[in-house]
């Protein structure tokens, strides 16, 4: 018996090989073997060694060209003019990837929602909450929370501490966020080491980040297991569970100072019954939380390592942010901010280099076939793209991997507009909601920075940001994505 369950077996594996390579609606479109026969391939570079497969995809591009087949059913290409086609707006329908999405862990988030009609319902309930006037309405909560940090910083030169920037920077954000999002601080700024629970939740979500790709239901055993079991057979889990018990308590409150919160706006009696239940609170609370924190807080630690060691860099910055906060209690808000030329590139710059999620973001056209120069992409085909890979494009940005702020001046003399090739927060329909919020952050929280310190990094080299990994978000090759640093002086004038 076994020995004819192993012959069946064996013979569907190679009818199915067969299919796939010569009969497959992607057949004709060119990739290794091996990644079109099987998700094997792609589970062992991204599974087993740990988000490595992006850099397998980099070399299939260079055998290739610039669209490859990257596994049985999903086509990748690396052409950053194309990126507007893939991730197209809203007149053109794009849905997710139905088996790509369990990478997120919380299937009724609006970063996990496949069908592009339910996308649009749920995104607008909540884009008011993040557009531009709602951001600089915000303005005096990133005062404060800014106004923290100076405080912690300040103390920390007094001290003779050394300073994790990038925990102090997540601990911002985190405030920031929590606060406009939940109506309660996370208080992390407080906290004497920058504790933050939303950190430790993410990394746990990162650390089994493909694994829950393959197998999604990992997912849904982990929410009805016990803690107590789960927090012996996944410790870090529980910082997630914490988190969204946290996001529960504080969808029962109301903000201190009257503001509407996202769950005011999401339990709105406008918002279909549906869209309603406790577990869709918790996975959006939870989704929009996190992204809030990490990938700002990445950018402002990168463009902190890069300003604070190139001193005429930051001699020229310091002078233009004087003209707009000419004394240490002058407070600017972000539209005031981006009207400096110099600032403006520097934001930029951190942001390309920063990358946000460098995981590749799959779109399905259900309806149209997408054409690549020759190539037809039939419809239904999950297609995908990294933003990393535009970011890098030395075409687009010569010297790449170099930090020159003047590029973004050079080019709006030019009548460039390399903004659109900035693609951290994706594109078309589904461009990050909480995009405004970011740059508000980035352009207030550097000027606030270069405008009172003088910072040296504290045993921190390029190896401590640079990218090896890709869990969602990069990964250095060892150890944490991290800058420590010592203030060295603190302005008064």
């Amino acid at each position: 018996m076994l020995p004819l369950v192993l012959g069946v077996g064996f013979g569907f594996i190679v009818l199915r090989s067969f299919y796939r390579l010569f009969f497959h609606p992607l057949s004709h479109i060119p990739g290794p073997k091996l990644a079109a026969i099987s998700h094997a391939y792609e589970f062992y570079h991204d599974a087993i060694r740990k988000g490595m497969y992006i850099w397998e995809i980099e070399k299939m591009h260079e055998k290739y060209g610039p669209i490859v087949r990257i596994n049985p059913r999903e086509i990748h290409i690396k052409d950053s003019y194309f990126y507007d086609e893939v991730y197209a707006p809203a007149s053109r329908r794009r849905e997710k990837d139905p088996h790509f999405v369990g990478v997120f862990g919380f299937p009724t988030s609006m970063i996990a929602t496949v069908s592009h009609e339910l996308h649009r319902v749920r995104r607008g309930i909540l884009n008011n909450f993040f557009s531009k006037k709602s951001v600089l309405a915000l303005s005096s909560v990133m005062h404060e929370k800014e106004a923290k940090l100076i405080q912690r910083l300040e103390k920390a030169h007094y001290d003779d501490a050394v300073v994790r920037l990038d925990d102090a920077y997540a601990a911002l954000t985190a405030d920031i966020i929590s606060q406009y999002s939940w109506g309660v601080s996370s208080g992390f700024l407080d906290d004497e080491n920058f504790k933050n629970d939303i950190r430790e939740a993410l990394n746990e979500v990162s650390e089994f980040v493909h694994i829950n790709r393959f197998f999604p239901i990992l997912s849904a055993i982990m929410r009805v297991m016990p803690r107590w079991l789960l927090a012996q057979i996944r410790p870090g889990a529980t910082a997630v569970l914490d988190m969204q018990d946290m996001v529960t308590r504080s969808s029962a409150h109301k903000s201190g100072d009257g503001r509407q919160t996202i769950f005011d706006a999401l339990t709105d009696d406008s918002v279909p019954p549906q869209e309603k239940s406790a577990r869709r609170l918790e996975d959006e609370g939870f989704i929009l939380v996190v992204a809030g924190t990490e990938t700002t807080a990445r950018t402002l630690t990168l463009a902190s390592y890069y300003i604070f060691q190139n001193k005429p860099l930051l001699q020229k910055l310091r002078d233009e942010i004087r003209t707009a906060m000419p004394n240490l209690t002058s407070e600017a808000s972000w539209s005031e901010l981006e009207q400096l030329p110099y600032l403006n590139g520097v934001v930029l710059e951190s942001v390309r280099l920063s990358y946000g999620p460098i995981f590749r973001s799959t779109r399905v056209a259900p309806t149209e076939s997408l054409k690549y120069k020759d190539l037809v992409i039939p419809p239904g085909s999950p297609v995908s793209m990294s933003g990393y890979f535009v970011h890098m494009d030395p075409h687009i940005f010569p010297e790449p991997e170099s930090f020159k702020p003047e590029r973004w001046i050079e080019a709006a003399k030019n009548g460039e507009h390399l903004n659109k090739f900035i693609v951290s927060f994706s594109r078309g329909s589904r461009i990050c909601l909480g995009m405004n919020l970011a740059y508000a952050e980035l352009f207030m929280t550097l000027a606030s920075m270069i405008r009172r310190f003088d910072i040296e990094l504290y045993e921190t080299g390029p190896d401590n940001i640079r990218i090896d990994h890709e869990m969602g978000i990069g990964q250095p090759k060892e150890g944490e994505f991290s800058v420590r640093a010592k203030i060295t002086n603190v302005i008064t004038e």
